[in-house]
């Protein structure tokens, strides 16, 4: 029986350029904080999407349960080239998001991390950092606007980028030209699945084939 093909989805990307450094002291020991505008909602951005409240609204409610209030919601330094947290890049965790208006708030801890280190180290010599949003989903125009749909899944709140104000389109088209699917809770790339697609078609082709080669052998016995 043919299993339904899981449906590609894209990775989106959307960067965040005005974000706060906060430093607080915690049992003697100095906590390096950013905080700002993590994701907006209901405007056009720059990469020409914009995305319905309620869309952001039930991935950050879900997003908290599952990563914030577990310790788990990571963040790397730089642009990943995919949805899924590496955890040798990882620089910070995101400990709040919160809707404010049509953006949702966020705060993030630097991490003493070897790319934690990085980030406090360009942090503390000035470098303007910012944030990079991630998640999964498809889009569809609408009065040319790209209006992100309901299946959009936010895989990571922030990254931290150096280049937040730099044009999107290059590391945009690498990261967003892929399709991924989700194949049993993982994710993979759409090339990869194409491709098991196709030797697991050849192969019932070859199935097919063999019995029927067997069926006139039997037929001429």
């Amino acid at each position: 029986m043919n299993q339904p093909r899981p449906k590609p989805m894209k990775l989106i990307t959307e960067q965040i350029e005005d974000v706060q450094i906060l430093t607080e002291e915690k049992d003697g020991k100095k906590l390096l904080y950013i905080e700002g505008v993590f994701l907006q909602s209901e405007l056009t951005n720059r990469n020409g999407r914009r995305y319905p409240f309620e869309v952001l609204n039930r991935e950050v409610e879900r997003y908290n349960e599952e990563y914030v209030k577990t310790k788990r919601a990571l963040g790397e330094l730089g642009h990943p080239d995919g949805p899924t947290i590496n955890l040798d890049r990882v620089s910070h965790r995101i400990v709040s998001l919160r809707a404010e208006g049509n953006n949702f708030m966020g705060k993030a801890q630097i991490l003493d991390t070897p790319m934690g280190k990085i980030a406090k180290s360009l942090l503390d010599e000035g470098v303007q950092l910012g944030v990079s949003s991630r998640g999964m989903g498809s889009i569809e125009k609408q009065e040319g606007i790209s209006v992100v749909r309901d299946d959009f899944m936010l895989t990571t709140a922030a990254d931290i980028v150096a280049d937040p104000s730099a044009p999107d389109a290059f590391v945009n088209g690498i990261m967003e030209g892929k399709e991924w699917v989700w194949d049993n809770g993982i994710l993979k790339e759409a090339k990869v699945d194409k491709y098991r697609r196709y030797i697991d078609e050849s192969r019932r082709d070859l199935e097919a084939r063999t019995l029927k080669v067997f069926e006139d052998f039997l037929g001429k016995l």
